[in-house]
């Protein structure tokens, strides 16, 4: 039977200067198939270095990666095949700067998908629409706000069919009236029950949203529960210091 668990993570490490900086410090998690899961903790608390671990642009010490149940941390896994099914979206948009909007978004598509470039295409426009972006489709990047740069980095990733998204502090970089319009299309790829991991400082976002919110600190999990638990009954104490200095 298949486990609904589209990714578990088992005693993952991440060490630095020989064990010195223990930047993930044996951290297990799992995300169930459509649930958005939100990582909140203080700067340099391991938050970003989880999330990029799930598609290893960073690459554990020790411990185990299973997405979609299969053994990413395995070497012998195709890890170019399996991000495929995983979309990301940084805090800088990344796109190409001497491509428009549409070609930005199909050129993933059509050379790792291999689909028809009318396809691609179609597929495109219509997230865009989705977005509010249609009439931005032959435009280039430096013609866009950030909050629209950022919202076509989410739509580029979705044009690949991603089974999961992962999110590292989507937001940060934006000016605050930007920052609504990214959540929203957030808000609305958790409401089509997407499976996301979330990096956020938006504790806003992590109430509303989040089935689960997890609590780092020091490269530890310290706390982990659903919203009300988290913010309206955190056990620890650095929980509560932290919650104390953010909301």
């Amino acid at each position: 039977m298949k486990d609904n668990k589209i990714i578990r993570v088992e005693n993952l490490k991440k060490y630095y200067k020989g064990g010195t900086i223990k930047a993930l410090d044996n951290i297990s998690i799992n995300v169930d198939e459509g649930e958005v899961v939100v990582i909140i903790g203080p700067s340099g608390s391991g938050k970003s270095t989880l999330l990029r671990s799930l598609n290893l642009l960073e690459i554990p010490t020790e411990g185990n990666i299973f997405v979609d149940d299969v053994l990413i941390t395995d070497p012998k896994t195709d890890i170019n095949k399996h991000r495929q099914k995983m979309g990301m979206v940084f805090q800088h948009f990344n796109l190409f700067p001497n491509m428009n909007i549409l070609k930005n978004l199909t050129i993933a598509p059509t050379r790792l998908l291999g689909k028809s470039k009318d396809e691609a295409t179609e597929y495109a426009m219509e997230l865009l629409e989705k977005v509010g972006l249609a009439d931005r489709a032959a435009a280039y990047p430096s013609q866009l706000s950030g909050g629209q740069k950022q919202r076509i980095a989410i739509v580029r990733a979705l044009c690949m069919n991603p089974k999961i998204m992962l999110f590292d502090e989507p937001t940060s970089a934006l000016d605050p009236e930007m920052v609504g319009e990214v959540l929203d299309v957030m808000k609305e790829l958790a409401s089509q029950g997407m499976s996301m991991v979330v990096v956020t400082h938006e504790m806003g976002f992590a109430r509303e949203v989040a089935d689960k919110v997890v609590f780092m600190d020091a490269g530890q999990l310290i706390e982990q529960g659903t919203p009300e638990q988290i913010f309206e009954h955190p056990q620890s104490e650095r929980l509560k210091t932290f919650l104390d200095k953010v909301i």
